[in-house]
């Protein structure tokens, strides 16, 4: 995180619980990170993952954020072997999550901190 407008630790909202979806290499856990170091709960589900489609409610979410990134962007960040049928079948499996998301985020071009200023936006933009 190296936005200087963010405070470590500053709170933001206690009470809010974000999950966090999207498929490998998106960067669910770096931006879940980077909330709660700023006072957020946020925290990833492992939805790509797994056939149960409703894996991401088992954490009780006021808010749903899906993270997207391509195929191309994914093997650059996970390795050039990595198979288009496990992209598709984790793109298949988070359907349900991504129907539910009230942020969606393409980290294909963004920073960490471009993403972390997309969730503040979007929170600020809901009010208290």
């Amino acid at each position: 995180m190296d936005d200087p407008t963010i405070e470590p630790g500053e709170p933001r909202d206690r009470e809010l619980s974000i999950v966090i979806v999207g498929p490998c290499a998106s960067g669910k856990s770096t931006l879940a990170v980077n909330l709660r170091e700023i006072g957020i709960n946020a925290r990833v589900s492992g939805q790509e993952h797994s056939e149960i489609s409703s894996l991401w409610r088992r954490q009780d979410p006021d808010m749903v954020i899906g993270l997207h990134i391509d195929l191309e962007t994914l093997r650059q960040r996970r390795g050039s072997s990595w198979s288009e049928w496990l992209f598709e079948s984790q793109l298949r499996r988070l359907h349900d999550a991504y129907a539910a998301a009230g942020l969606h985020i393409d980290t294909v071009m963004l920073s960490e901190s471009e993403a972390l200023q997309a969730v503040l936006r979007h929170l600020e933009s809901k009010g208290p």
